[in-house]
């Protein structure tokens, strides 16, 4: 398969920059192959599930990983800006970084430090230890643990996707706006988006029905708003991302299916997890590691019934993603319609229900 063969018009007006507000009046276009696309809202969900389904949603908490800072070398200072990606250790990240081509071991970097050098002792320092192949730079920060975790929060800013950057800057709306409500465990450093659209009413409304929540944990890696740059598919290599299932949901989900329920992930974060954790026969197994699964047409999916996920954009391995879920000309049928209709695209975007070819 070609990159081109996942191309399509996008028109920069369809890439929301805010929420919808309430978050489940987002609007859902309902995906089941071979049959008539469905315009509806979030808040139809209930109705689109039966009792007895799950929703497995991630409960990772995204932490402001923007980090504005100078490089130090000598007697020169270079502003810099890092979006932390993954971490290693309690005092280093991996970071992507602009500029980074310069930057090499050894380098320091202090950040959160103005022009004036008489800030630099308040800056939260770092060296940088190593540079990968993929353009990741390895930071090892003078503080560690919780206390490296509170400089962070107290000096990063929420890593919005380069699509709404480019137009508007973070603020104090976005610290709720790109936050799941469930958020739990602290790690990630780009939102599941899907997760977004949800709401505390929602949630008592699908207990109501009888349908299930069960939590998975992915922690999301700035590589994820990486653009595909090989023009074939299958050379090109995804950044790993730690992910957890425990034992007992593992084996909750498992009791769900052999009831002849049915699950949902709420979005593709969760789904890769599933699949990750998923052995040859489709029992989820308990995971604790990191996971690099690729997904594109022509993979057999053991996890997954159903797919709750935003839309995507042109050439992303997340449009590979959806279209290897529920069929390549099913999902360019249901973009088309999206853009036609004035579907809200991307991370701040409305949502849509898939439902596996």
């Amino acid at each position: 398969m070609r990159l081109a063969d996942f191309d399509f018009d996008l028109p920069e007006e369809r890439i929301a920059l805010r929420p919808a507000n309430p978050r489940d009046s987002a609007r859902l276009l309902l995906v089941e192959p071979g049959r008539e696309l469905k315009d509806l809202t979030v808040r139809d969900l209930p109705t689109l599930l039966r009792a007895g389904d799950v929703l497995v949603v991630n409960d990772t908490r995204v932490i402001p990983a923007r980090l504005k800072g100078v490089r130090i070398r000598d007697e020169n200072r270079t502003a810099v800006e890092a979006t932390l990606h993954q971490r290693k250790s309690p005092s280093v990240w991996t970071a992507f970084m602009r500029p980074g081509k310069r930057l090499q071991p050894g380098d320091r970097i202090s950040f959160g430090a103005m022009d004036d050098r008489a800030c630099l002792a308040a800056a939260l320092g770092a060296t940088v230890k190593d540079k990968g192949e993929g353009g990741e730079v390895t930071l090892a920060f003078d503080l560690s643990g919780p206390e490296l975790d509170a400089a962070i929060a107290e000096r990063g800013a929420m890593p919005l996707p380069p699509y709404i950057a480019a137009k508007r800057g973070e603020d104090e709306q976005d610290r709720a706006d790109y936050q799941t409500v469930y958020a739990d465990e602290d790690g990630s450093v780009a939102a599941p988006t899907a997760g977004l659209h949800f709401t505390p009413d929602l949630f008592a409304r699908l207990a109501a029905a009888g349908i299930g929540v069960e939590k998975v944990t992915l922690h999301v890696g700035a590589g994820t708003f990486l653009p595909v740059k090989t023009e074939e598919v299958s050379e090109h290599r995804m950044h790993a991302e730690w992910g957890e299932v425990d034992g007992a949901t593992a084996e909750r989900l498992n009791a769900v299916r052999a009831a002849g329920g049915r699950i949902v992930c709420v979005g593709t974060t969760s789904l890769r997890l599933l699949e990750s954790a998923a052995d040859e026969d489709g029992a989820i197994r308990p995971f604790r590691d990191e996971t690099a699964i690729f997904i594109t047409p022509g993979y057999r999916f053991r996890a997954a019934d159903g797919l709750m996920t935003n839309f995507h954009l042109p050439r992303s391995t997340l449009f590979m993603l959806v279209s290897a879920f529920a069929g390549m000309e099913t999902m360019r049928e249901a973009y088309r319609h999206a853009i036609e209709t004035g579907y809200r695209f991307y991370s701040y975007g409305d949502s849509s229900l898939l439902w596996r070819a």
